[in-house]
């Protein structure tokens, strides 16, 4: 048995091993990947920042896109649990935008073919993704673009696709763009994907009376150690260059000197942070010994169990089944074997398995394509859930 708490030598072999093989498959120029139980973080880096560039580091920053969620999550039952939210309440006080709400009659119709709100939004319904606005599949198979995503791009919105940050707008005036476009679905009503993260950054801000960025950073990056997760990074040469497949071939899709490389208008909660292997381990670790120093047992709890009920599942839009076979807690999804997980389509992915108290980050620099995601990503959690 090796030293590090639980680990065998033989799975911490197959760690590395897979790592080092998916960079020789071409699956990614470049990998680390991280195991951690109890205290103990086991880390293995193999290839390239960027295609002939230097070598893949421990402290390598990379995109992790979705996986700000969980995070953005995290910052907002922290204010509920210290009151300054409340889970089940309206947030039209904080947020007026969304106030007295339309609703299109079809998600594809007409903008101006709508029907009043039910009810009013609240936390919950943010942090479930089911307050009405977001993306779901069928948009994307569209034969022309739906009036909604036409409207939402001309106003820079940057939330039926990946992160932007550079083109995205104060978040006060994104707010109000937003709040100039009805809902796709009543609240409460459907699970809508993406939208809910970037308005809960927003939310938090007001909450808080504090950028969002600064609200995240004392709430849990600060708590946790997590020095190197930020809305951009401030020493680009530890940046890895983002790479999306196209054909076969591997295309940037975003340089150290990118997106990233200065502070964006808007903090993104949905999608907008870099990060490193030992915060996002960090991250899974809190999460794992119940919440402390970010949050209660009894919150990270209802974080991490599935939040949908049986009419929301049974209304989940085309093009989202993978909640299928998966529920969606706050902020990430949960598996029926108690895992609970998400995964950044820029190329990276995390898992916690309280079963075997276990936290799993993969992190690559090539962005999901139409085969999924890397395979490295669960290839790494199955070698270190093998036993």
């Amino acid at each position: 048995m090796n030293s590090l708490d639980g680990f065998d030598d033989a799975v911490l072999a197959r760690v590395d091993a897979v790592g080092a093989r998916a960079v020789e498959e071409g699956q990614a120029p470049g990998v680390v990947a991280a195991v951690a139980r109890g205290e103990s973080v086991h880390v293995a880096t193999a290839g390239v920042m960027a295609v002939g560039g230097a070598s893949m580091r421990r402290d390598t920053l990379f995109r992790i896109s979705s996986m700000t969620k969980p995070m953005t999550a995290a910052v907002v039952l922290s204010l509920v649990d210290d009151g300054m939210l409340e889970l089940n309440g309206p947030v039209e006080e904080l947020l007026p935008e969304l106030a007295d709400r339309r609703v299109l009659e079809r998600p594809d119709g007409p903008l101006g073919q709508t029907v009043p709100a039910v009810r009013s939004i609240t936390v919950r319904d943010l942090l479930t993704f089911t307050w009405g606005f977001g993306m779901q599949g069928a948009m994307f198979m569209a034969a022309q673009p739906w009036p909604i995503v036409t409207a939402a791009t001309q106003r820079r919105l940057a939330t039926f696709g990946p992160p932007q940050p550079a083109s995205m707008p104060d978040p006060d005036t994104w707010m109000a763009r937003l709040g100039e476009l009805p809902l796709l679905a009543q609240p409460g009503e459907r699970w809508l994907y993406q939208s809910g993260s970037q308005v809960l950054g927003v939310l938090a801000a007001r909450a808080a009376s504090a950028p969002f960025e600064d609200v995240l950073r004392e709430r849990v990056l600060g708590p946790l150690g997590m020095k190197d997760t930020a809305f951009h990074a401030t020493v680009t040469s530890r940046l890895s260059t983002a790479y999306e497949n196209h054909d076969g071939r591997l295309v940037v899709s975003d340089p150290q000197d990118g997106q990233w490389s200065r502070p964006p208008a808007f903090p993104d909660g949905s999608g907008g942070l870099v990060s490193s292997v030992d915060d996002v381990v960090a991250f899974g670790r809190m999460l794992m010994r119940g919440g402390s120093p970010v949050l209660t047992s009894a919150t990270v709890a209802e974080m991490t169990r599935d939040q949908l009920t049986a009419p929301q599942r049974a209304n989940v839009w085309p093009g989202f089944s993978f909640l299928d076979n998966r529920g969606w807690g706050y902020g990430l999804s949960v598996l029926d074997d108690g895992r609970y997980t998400w995964e950044g389509g820029l190329g990276t992915a995390w898992s916690n398995v309280p079963s075997q108290d276990l936290t799993v980050a993969v992190l690559t620099q090539r962005a999901a394509d139409d085969t999924g995601m890397p395979a490295v990503c669960d290839q790494v959690l199955a070698a270190a859930r093998s036993t």
